[in-house]
């Protein structure tokens, strides 16, 4: 069984997308987190150093979507994903899902989404 830390909708407003308007207007991107990692031992203690900082999952969300531009939010999903299980090695699965409300497609639809999930080898 894996104990999970969720993030779920991180507001950021940035300037991905592939067309020049994107690059130029911006717009608002959600960022959920789905970490995978052993909460007992902070929960037995009731020690947050022994959990990962919520805190600090989502301001690496906000640096890397503000910080850097990206074509496609596929590519905004994988650095987060690198970036966190680079900084804390006790999460070994990490789901990135990346909403954008205002996708530039001629359909009326609630927005799209991509949705990844990166593993710690070994």
């Amino acid at each position: 069984m894996t104990d999970r830390i969720l993030l779920t909708r991180i507001a950021v407003y940035a300037y991905h997308g592939i067309h020049p308007e994107e690059e130029k207007l911006g717009q608002r991107f959600y960022v959920s987190l789905d970490a995978g990692l052993d909460l007992r031992p902070a929960a037995e203690a009731d020690d947050w150093k022994r959990t990962v900082s919520y805190d600090r999952l989502a301001k690496i969300v906000v640096d890397v979507s503000t910080e850097r531009r990206f074509a496609l939010i596929e590519g905004l999903a994988e650095v987060i994903a690198r970036q966190i299980l680079a900084s804390y090695p006790q999460i070994h699965t990490i789901t990135v899902r990346v909403e954008k409300p205002a996708a530039p497609i001629p359909t009326i639809l609630d927005g799209v989404a991509i949705e990844i999930v990166r593993r710690r080898d070994g």
